[in-house]
């Protein structure tokens, strides 16, 4: 879910990214692996990972950054509010990903979601 900023309320807390991992399904798209959970709360809640084992620092951050602008965009095509956690994993093929195939495997997997 989206505020008035088109900032997209983010998961910030370990155990709320390890009951994801427990609890939650999974649903995977190109590079990425969506694990996702009904919650309670209002609207869609995003949380990002990506391991070491994908680069260094720079390009882990800058896989995260793409991918939150990603879904900013995705959510911004007019899908429909859901109370859904979703964890985005990056697999290591990311790196060589382009944005566009980024954004429409974001898409696809939002759109996938039942």
């Amino acid at each position: 879910m989206e505020t008035n900023n088109n900032k997209l309320v983010t998961l910030k807390k370990n155990k709320e990214f390890t009951f994801l991992y427990h609890k939650g399904k999974s649903l995977a798209r190109g590079s990425i692996v969506a694990i996702y959970h009904i919650n309670r709360y209002g609207g869609y809640r995003f949380g990002y990972s990506v391991s070491k084992k994908v680069g260094h620092a720079v390009v882990r951050n800058k896989i995260r950054r793409r991918l939150k602008e990603a879904t900013r965009l995705a959510i911004a095509d007019g899908l429909k509010a859901r109370h859904i956690s979703i964890v985005f994993v990056a697999r290591s093929s990311i790196v060589d990903c382009s944005f566009l195939q980024l954004t429409e495997d974001v898409k696809s997997i939002l759109n996938g979601i039942k």
